[in-house]
């Protein structure tokens, strides 16, 4: 019992040097970590818009201020959106929070925003985070959405 002891320590001993001599091999990497203040370009927004973190709700989702890249003034900095954006047809979908009190939420509408009027139309009003674009028929948009003990649907009408 003894030697497995010892040997169990020397293998643990030899492990940890080699880990340590492949550590220092490998080149220091410059981490950049995004400040609060930055203004950071959207994903999947094809270059349009860019957003800041407003507030992170613990173990939740962020809310952001967006606004249009090309530096014309919008209706989008009125506002505090999460971090889903779909692009269709007729604009982006926004989810536009109504409150950024975290005892309130989740309390926000799904809105439509066509960036060439700047106009923001709100679609439904959702009391959940779990929500999609199920289907699209011509003019229709079917979201459905769960909230951990139900679920349910949204249809609207563009």
């Amino acid at each position: 019992m003894a030697t497995f002891g010892l040997l169990f320590v020397g293998l643990t001993y030899v492990f940890s040097a080699l880990s340590r001599f492949l550590a220092n091999l490998r080149p220091e990497k410059e981490t950049t970590v995004p400040k609060k203040t930055d203004w950071e370009e959207l994903p999947n927004t094809q270059g349009l818009l860019e957003a800041k973190v407003h507030k992170q709700i613990m173990f939740g989702p962020t809310c952001f201020q967006i606004r249009r890249k090309d530096g014309v003034p919008s209706v989008l900095e009125e506002y505090y959106f999460g971090g889903k954006i779909k692009f269709i047809e007729e604009g982006l979908l926004l989810e536009k929070w109504n409150t950024t009190d975290p005892k309130s939420l989740p309390d926000f509408d799904v809105c439509l925003y066509d960036p060439d009027s700047d106009r923001l139309t709100s679609l439904a009003h959702m009391k959940c985070f779990d929500w999609h674009l199920s289907e699209r028929n011509d003019n229709q948009l079917l979201f459905k959405w769960f909230d951990g003990t139900q679920g349910g649907e949204v249809n609207v009408a563009l």
